[in-house]
Order: structure tokens, then sequence, then C-alpha cells
């Protein structure tokens, strides 16, 4: 069964959230699926929900439109010739940028948390044991 995920979570996923209103930017998404056959939402009460699959496509698409710096006409061509799939072994692609960014980023949130752990303690420890 597929899982659906509605378009402002996804918003808040992609991290497109406006820095003054703190509200999703769900204009941008639609604005995307209107340019991306790849993106189309499935629509339920007026309500648009992505695949996870199309997440995925969806955070492609923002690495190469907003780190890499390419035009929509430019991510278009990549995502048409299946460069993502002809790329994944060499080291020097962007799919493979894009993983190692993914990566990077993973790593440093967990790091973060380790640390936090080992400063702080676990959190709410006591109160689990005593079965309060």
């Amino acid at each position: 069964m597929t899982k659906y995920v509605k378009i402002s979570d996804v918003s808040k996923i992609l991290n497109l959230i406006d820095p003054k209103t703190k509200k999703p930017q769900n204009h941008t998404l639609r604005y995307w699926e209107k340019n991306f056959n790849e993106i189309a939402p499935k629509k339920i009460n007026n309500q648009r929900y992505y695949s996870l699959e199309q997440v995925e496509k969806l955070k492609i698409i923002k690495y190469l439109l907003k780190r890499e710096g390419m035009t929509i006409s430019g991510v278009k061509n990549i995502l048409k010739s299946n460069a993502n799939k002809l790329d994944v072994n060499n080291n020097m692609s962007l799919k493979t940028k894009y993983f190692k960014e993914k990566l990077k980023f993973k790593s440093k949130n967990l790091l973060i948390k380790i640390n936090k752990i080992r400063k702080n303690g676990k959190k709410n420890s006591s109160k689990s044991s005593n079965g309060s």
C-alpha cells in the first residue's frame, strides 16, 4: 500500500517555510507540479497528496534548483534523460552529490542528538522506570 503525504507536510519536509509567517510555501510545490510531469499528486476533496516516491523526486528537484543553481529546463532535461539512473555509479554525478549532502545533514543531526544526550542524559528516564 502506498503512503501519501499532504502538501503542507511535504512543504515542511522540504523546508519550504516562509521565514516571516512560518507557514508552508505550498505554492512552490504547486508551481513545480505544473513544470514537472513526474509530480502529479492525488487529489482527494481538493487536497493534494504526494506519494513517498514523489516526495523523493521533489527533494532532488529542490536540490538541483536551489543548491546546484540549475534552471527548471535544466532539471527537466536531467529528469527526462534518466540521468539519475545512469549516473548512480559515477562519484562526480549530481545524484551522488545529492545523497552525500543528505547523508552529511543526517549525520550532523545525529551527532547533535548524541551530544545532547551525553550532556543532559536521557530525558524522562526516571519516570519510565518508576512506572508512574
